[in-house]
């Protein structure tokens, strides 16, 4: 399957997370997690139809905030191990690592893309008899 990802959303991607190599996070690895994020387009299309299907009116739009955010956390938690201690007359402060990666963290949380939720009406007043009043008035 061809990726939606340009080389700019890539390139862009690897900026917000401090990346600049393919050492640790190759491009497939960070296309998946770009992936994860589809969003609206500017045209008001969705990703995919009423049926689940892959929308071919929809522009690659992705929340690259979103995605920063779940690498960072990945991050800290590979740097949660480490902490401050003292030793030769010296103090050593390497928690203060896993504390910068949860601050990135949380500036990419913050600045997610806008979202929405389709809700849906249940029960519907056509299941109800005629007893059920809502928020209609009341005859006198």
């Amino acid at each position: 399957m061809t990726t939606l990802v340009t080389a700019a959303q890539l390139s862009q991607f690897r900026r917000m997370i401090a990346e600049s190599t393919t050492t640790t996070y190759n491009d497939i690895l960070l296309t998946t997690y770009i992936e994860k994020y589809p969003h609206i387009d500017q045209f008001g299309e969705l990703p995919m139809d009423d049926y689940g299907l892959v929308n071919a009116n929809w522009t690659a739009t992705y929340d690259l905030a979103a995605a920063a955010a779940d690498v960072w956390e990945e991050k800290a938690g590979t740097v949660i191990g480490k902490f401050d201690f003292s030793a030769n007359g010296g103090q050593y402060s390497q928690s203060q690592q896993y504390d910068q990666y949860m601050k990135q963290c949380r500036y990419y949380r913050a600045r997610r893309m806008p979202s929405t939720i389709m809700l849906i009406k249940y029960p519907t007043e056509s299941e109800f008899d005629d007893s059920y009043i809502g928020n209609l008035p009341e005859d006198d």
